[in-house]
């Protein structure tokens, strides 16, 4: 008769035993969403229950998890290392016990898309749409910033992040699309003069950054004498403040043309050779739900396919 192979013990396993592991999925949802009453909703409980289930864990743990800050949740450091490994436990025994695969019309997760202000007033509109389209149940939450930290990438359930070539990234990136430069005027601005001319006559608005974005590398190689006017370290606002402002400004295409909608706009090609700027998608590293990133790859695609209407 065959003997089943001898295991050594492990203390841990036993330790298991006697803890509610039901409270983990709870849990995450609660670091991620920082809010009791969103985290009660995602996994179907009520609020007292939710609360409930903090109670239990704070004292398995010894760590308040989060703490009340003004009307929001603030999460201590213990809760914040705990968010990447729970989430990775979870989705490891979502794959043991073999759960039916992704599928959007039932999915009621939320979506986070990391990005820009100038990304998302270009894309979020488009990407909202085909997400309520096809995945009706979820919810996307749209995570902006000024420049990526290196936990943007990770932090708060964050899916996927939509970076410029512009900024680094710790992970590996994939393109998305690329937006070429223009220069936007005041539309009172000489309508005879080259745009060129307006980049050397108008004081400009110019986003503040770290590094000089590459239109200012090639007016520079170009020997071009301007004068910078205005600096924000917001890009959005950027061609806003032209159009209500005056002055001059190198900026990306989509934005110029979609912010044209809303305010008189002046666009010009940018009249020196320069690479458009890319946008790529880094995916989260701790995300391993293949068919899920398959299927939000193809709606970010859809939704940057800006020669055709979402």
């Amino acid at each position: 008769m065959n003997q089943l192979p001898d295991h050594p013990g492990d203390p841990d396993l036993g330790r298991l035993a006697s803890v509610n592991l039901n409270l983990l999925v709870p849990l995450l949802a609660l670091l991620e969403e920082q809010s009791v009453t969103r985290a009660a909703a995602r996994v179907g409980i009520t609020q007292p229950a939710m609360s409930h289930a903090l109670g239990r864990m704070r004292r398995l743990l010894g760590d308040e998890l989060v703490t009340r800050q003004g009307s929001g949740l603030v999460l201590t450091p213990r809760a914040r290392e705990l968010i990447g490994p729970l989430r990775d436990v979870l989705r490891r025994t979502s794959r043991v016990v073999d759960f039916p695969g992704f599928d959007p019309s039932r999915d009621s997760r939320t979506i986070t898309v990391a990005m820009t202000t100038s990304t998302a007033f270009v894309l979020g509109p488009r990407l909202a749409r085909l997400i309520a389209e096809r995945a009706p149940k979820s919810t996307l939450r749209i995570r902006n910033f000024v420049e990526p930290q290196p936990s943007d990438f990770t932090d708060e359930g964050v899916d996927v992040v939509l970076v410029s070539e512009a900024f680094s990234s710790p992970y590996p990136r994939e393109r998305l699309y690329e937006n070429r430069w223009v220069v936007v005027a005041h539309p009172d601005s000489d309508p005879d003069a080259s745009a060129l001319e307006l980049l050397a006559s108008l004081p400009h608005v110019t986003y503040d950054a770290r590094n000089r974005v590459a239109p200012y590398a090639a007016m520079d190689a170009h020997g071009l004498d301007y004068r910078i006017g205005q600096l924000i370290s917001d890009f959005l606002l950027v061609p806003h403040l032209v159009a209500k402002g005056g002055g001059v400004a190198v900026h990306t295409y989509l934005v110029a043309t979609v912010m044209s909608e809303r305010v008189p706009l002046r666009i010009e090609e940018f009249p020196l050779p320069v690479a458009p700027l890319g946008i790529d998608m880094v995916w989260n590293p701790r995300l391993a739900d293949a068919e899920f990133i398959g299927w939000l790859r193809e709606i970010l695609v859809e939704a940057s396919a800006f020669g055709s209407p979402a």
